[in-house]
């Protein structure tokens, strides 16, 4: 695990943007885990500026989403879907066949998640999955619990989530409180990982997922067993590494 501590947002997103253009140079054709949220949409601005400027091409890029509401048609601007075509995909040259996300209004929800798993190993596995962090220590939408999730399953959102979610609805209320998510073994099969933190706000996470032991009580510990992570954080999020 390699830890990169740079400045602010704005350094963190650079960096992390150079890191994934750099994937997609070496292997143009590669395949990207992608989350949503706040933390990597400066570095898909970088990258949406990286293509403007013609430095990268995603038109061989397979893009595989980490995870999407329960609930939620892929045209419901609060769905993951939504979010992911409105920062990045409809900005750049990646091909519509090439873009997976799951479905949040799938009926048979356990045959979705065999999809998804499938859809992964069809593809080759994930070259760079880019990940965040949750306050709670999760990630993709794998909470703190008895047991690692294996594979891509049905989520019960845990309180931390949804309330930290809630800044992007008009009221608690309309979060949902269900998600579909790659599970640990997914994102542990990613050839690379590359995990982002900013704010004081992660501070603990980021320190218990480093110095603490491997546990599902702090998903992200488990990462720990993986040979290739770059955790890449601001000031305020490593500042209780550096006590």
């Amino acid at each position: 695990m390699r830890i990169e501590i740079v400045k602010d947002y704005e350094a963190m997103s650079k960096r992390a943007a150079y890191i994934i253009a750099s994937q997609i140079v070496i292997k143009p054709d590669c395949v990207l885990g992608l989350p949503t949220g706040s933390t990597p949409m400066g570095v898909y601005g970088e990258l949406v500026k990286m293509y403007q400027e013609g430095i990268i091409s995603f038109s061989q890029v397979t893009a595989i989403n980490l995870d999407e509401y329960y609930g939620l048609d892929k045209d419901n601007e609060q769905s993951y879907n939504f979010f992911m075509r409105e920062h990045l995909f409809k900005h750049v040259d990646i091909k519509e066949e090439n873009i997976h996300v799951p479905d949040g209004k799938a009926v048979d929800v356990e045959a979705e998640c065999r999809r998804y798993d499938n859809i992964i190993k069809k593809v080759g596995g994930i070259d760079l999955q880019l990940l965040g962090i949750g306050v709670n220590g999760h990630i993709g939408f794998n909470e703190p619990g008895e047991y690692f999730e294996p594979l891509t399953h049905l989520v019960e959102l845990a309180e931390e989530t949804i309330k930290a979610n809630s800044r992007f609805f008009p009221s608690i209320e309309d979060v949902p409180t269900r998600a579909i998510s790659i599970g640990i073994k997914g994102i542990l099969g990613a050839k690379k990982i590359l995990l982002m933190a900013n704010g004081e706000k992660k501070a603990e996470a980021i320190y218990q997922m480093i110095k603490g032991k491997v546990t599902p009580q702090l998903p992200a510990s488990v990462l720990q067993l993986h040979p290739d992570v770059i955790v890449l954080i601001d000031e305020r999020a490593a500042a209780l590494l550096r006590e």
